[in-house]
């Protein structure tokens, strides 16, 4: 929104030493943010004077026609300057500037020698001073402009303060010289003059012109007003141009200029028809698919279906509130126009600009809401000036088609105000600042927003009225009292310990997109009735090559992999904690939710019974070496039991006691089947770890022995309250024991056994060595374990020991067949 100070100073008393800088803070501090404030008397330095055209030589033997003049600047001495422009004559008042001055854009004006004469300041045309963009000739000001010598400023409207404020969205009433000067008679505290409170004539029973509107929703107001027999050569008014070129706006004729004009003025778009060119009578409606319009701006547009158009017998003649259309624009010969003023939905005008990239400055307006009370206004306006300045005859039939709906009433708490900022305002303080704002305050506090703030639709919206009023800067600084909490969740420490423990073992956490391709379930050998192959489908994909999400974390943690694989990396050891999305097995169909209204208790089940359960996984991948190789000695290649550690230690981290974990040989998808593990907790799986199938590493394009592990974090039991063993220095009995077992018996089986069989003076074990070889025998192995023994009171007898260790290995042959090597 751009407009000059001088304008607002016609609806709003300002202080007359207000600066530009003053200006600045003040329309900040109302909400606006300022784009810029500028002082035109500023952007000129120097002698900026009248001047009177005394003498002109014409110098001769030069490409272009060059001009020596004598110029009367008001001093004792004519002045000397060297123009080449040569639409001014002897006799005719000109701006000059003289030496020691600097034109807008940093131009410094200087005396020097140019085309064989000596120049002394320049004559100037309207584009070198700042306020236009005409640069064809010299500004020539009307002969009683001033006297020479006098300060040229004043005189082309370079005494003024140009303003430039971006409007928030919901605040569309400030997009006009009514709404901003209201607002600064808000912070003034001064007299404001609403340029809309007229007495504009009413609709009479005959129209001007027959008009029918058939989508009373998207045009709820639709009004209009002809006159006949204006001068088509009028021009508009020197203070009308100036004013909309302090608005950004180009003056193209008085008609359309008045139009342009009262929508900086009042707010209210218009447009103006050649009633010489329409062809029957006019018709508001949708717009038909595949109906087209060439509109003002030469380009032929496809209409949609929410697009709202106005028609006569030939088709759409206007975009409606957008641009209108070539077939009905005003011409040079026109002489009988139609002004219309209506009132249209401001979604239906949002979405219409930005379909057809048509950002128009009625459509900035249109779909920031404006007043449905101002078109009978401005079309009186409208007429007045047009009459004023080109004759022509006024119909005094006036068409006001008025479907407008009343606006609701919001029940305000008084004291919410003073809950929600934070000072104490009083209810008469709440009832002023409110009838500030436009808003009735009935009794029972039922508040009546005014017709041109449809932004206030709430309490809130209301109270943050109050805020902006009372004064933004008399709201304290105050940090509000942390309340007490009781810190990070006990899943949250899980999930950061589990985090944290993968990473100081070598682990890199990385995070990935949850979106995967329907085809990473076959390269995963899933079986057809495998629940993973049930994924939820996007309606709206980032991408359309991954439209479901994950039900593995593994569907894209081995897309990380395999592109850091590409970038070179060989030695990866990876790992990803998140969400995975499980469908529920309901057939019913989801029911159909509304926006206009809570979901009852029954459609909030139904719809919430189809959400996917969403389990919170870490997985991790291995490839390459896990222990590098170097001068140190040989490497050792990541294997399936490095897998099945990262198991245990994200386990261990998340308070599970070892006694509780157990491994078991295992045949799941997309594991080898040989080389899998299911890792359970209290004897219920929670996850598998193992080497990765040839099948799928080939699919997805992955190197040999990659190994991964997928845990369910949310099905491991909450941690225990552990309380502290009692310390004791009494010495611990340590024995080894080596058993052989077949191969296919879990080490960690044995242990649990060992454990088992020792009992409470057992305080722990530790397998420190596997051995096979053919004296064993085929199919076997042998597994040798640490006993730690320790009693907390005494010192433990050999006999107390090798009796633990005893029952030990007898509770591990009778489990897993062991057998003590060398017995």
């Amino acid at each position: 929104m751009k407009t000059s100070l001088s304008w607002l100073r016609d609806y709003v008393e300002l202080p007359a030493s207000l600066t530009a800088a003053e200006l600045d803070q003040t329309l900040t501090d109302l909400g606006m943010e300022v784009e810029s404030v500028v002082d035109q008397a500023a952007t000129v330095l120097g002698d900026l004077v009248v001047g009177k055209v005394l003498e002109i030589e014409e110098l001769t033997g030069f490409k272009k026609p060059i001009r020596f003049c004598r110029v009367d600047v008001g001093r004792s001495d004519p002045q000397e300057i060297v123009c080449g422009a040569t639409n001014f004559a002897v006799g005719d008042l000109v701006v000059v500037i003289l030496p020691g001055g600097e034109l807008p854009g940093g131009f410094k004006i200087g005396a020097r020698k140019t085309y064989g004469r000596n120049s002394h300041g320049m004559i100037c045309s309207v584009r070198e001073l700042g306020i236009g963009d005409d640069h064809a000739g010299i500004l020539v000001l009307p002969p009683d402009a001033a006297a020479p010598g006098t300060d040229a400023r004043p005189v082309v409207g370079l005494d003024d303060v140009l303003v430039e404020v971006e409007i928030t969205p919901d605040r569309g009433y400030e997009m006009s010289l009514r709404g901003m000067a209201r607002e600064l008679s808000y912070a003034y505290e001064s007299a404001y003059t609403d340029p809309a409170l007229l007495d504009a004539p009413g609709r009479t029973a005959e129209p001007p012109y027959p008009v029918q509107v058939d989508d009373t929703v998207g045009c709820d107001r639709f009004a209009a007003r002809v006159v006949r027999g204006i001068d088509p050569d009028a021009q508009s008014p020197a203070w009308m141009k100036k004013r909309l070129a302090a608005a950004g706006i180009r003056a193209i004729s008085l008609p359309v200029d008045i139009t342009n004009y009262l929508m900086v003025e009042l707010g209210q778009p218009m447009h103006v028809f050649d009633l010489g060119r329409l062809r029957g009578g006019l018709v508001v409606r949708r717009a038909t698919p595949g109906e087209k319009l060439t509109t003002l701006d030469g380009v032929a547009r496809v209409l949609d279906a929410e697009d709202m158009v106005i028609c006569d017998e030939t088709g759409p003649i206007s975009l409606a509130a957008v641009m209108g259309g070539e077939t009905s624009e005003w011409q040079p010969g026109t002489v009988d126009v139609l002004l219309e003023a209506a009132h249209w939905d401001a979604v239906m005008v949002g979405r219409t600009a930005r379909r057809h990239r048509l950002f128009s400055e009625a459509a900035k307006r249109w779909e920031r809401g404006v007043d449905p009370q101002l078109p009978l206004v401005a079309l009186r306006r409208a007429v007045e000036i047009l009459t004023e300045y080109a004759g022509g005859e006024v119909d005094e039939r006036v068409l006001d088609i008025d479907h407008l709906v009343p606006q609701a009433p919001i029940q305000l708490d008084p004291g919410l105000p003073s809950r929600r900022i934070g000072l104490a305002y009083s209810e008469d303080e709440v009832a002023g600042l409110l009838a500030k704002v436009g808003c009735r305050v009935a009794g029972t506090w039922e508040v009546t927003p005014p017709s041109w703030r449809p932004d206030l639709l709430a309490p809130a919206d209301l109270v943050e009225e109050v805020a902006r009023l009372g004064g933004y800067n008399d709201i304290p600084s105050v940090l509000p009292l942390a309340p007490g909490g009781g810190g990070l969740t006990a899943t949250q420490r899980r999930r950061r310990s589990v985090g944290r423990a993968l990473a100081e073992n070598g682990y890199v956490e990385v995070l990935s997109y949850p979106f995967v391709a329907p085809s990473v379930h076959d390269a995963f050998g899933l079986a057809t009735d495998d629940l993973r192959r049930s994924a939820v489908r996007l309606t709206n994909p980032l991408s359309e090559e991954e439209p479901q999400l994950r039900t593995s974390l593994l569907a894209t943690l081995l897309g990380t992999l395999r592109r850091n694989l590409g970038r070179g990396l060989r030695d990866l050891a990876l790992y990803e904690m998140g969400e995975v999305f499980l469908p529920q097995a309901v057939d019913t169909p989801p029911p159909v939710l509304g926006v206009d209204r809570r979901p009852s208790d029954e459609d909030w089940t139904a719809a919430n019974a189809l959400v996917p359960h969403q389990p919170w996984h870490v997985a991790a991948v291995l490839t390459g070496e896990f222990d590098p190789a170097g001068w140190w000695g040989e490497g050792r290649a990541a294997m399936w039991g490095d897998a099945v550690e990262a198991a245990r230690t994200a386990l261990s981290a998340a308070g599970v006691p070892s006694g509780q974990v157990s491994v078991r040989a295992a045949d799941h998808a997309p594991w080898h089947p040989g080389r899998c593990a299911a890792i359970l907790v209290d004897e219920q799986i929670i996850g598998y770890a193992g080497e990765l199938h040839p099948g799928v590493l080939s699919a997805l394009e992955l190197p040999k022995r990659v190994c991964a592990v997928e845990l369910d974090l949310d099905a491991v039991p909450p941690r225990e309250v552990v309380e502290a063993g009692r310390l004791t220095t009494y010495p611990p009995a340590l024995i080894d024991v080596a058993l052989v077992v077949p191969s296919d018996v879990p080490a960690a089986e044995v242990e649990r056994a060992l454990v088992a069989g020792a009992g409470s003076l057992l305080e722990s074990v530790r397998l420190f060595d596997v051995y096979a070889s053919e004296q064993l025998g085929e199919g076997m192995r042998s597994l040798a374990y640490k006993l730690t023994f320790r009693a907390p009171d005494r010192t433990l007898t050999v006999e107390e020991a090798v009796a633990a260790r005893d029952a030990a290995v007898a509770a591990a042959a009778s489990s897993t067949g062991a057998v003590l090597r060398g017995a």
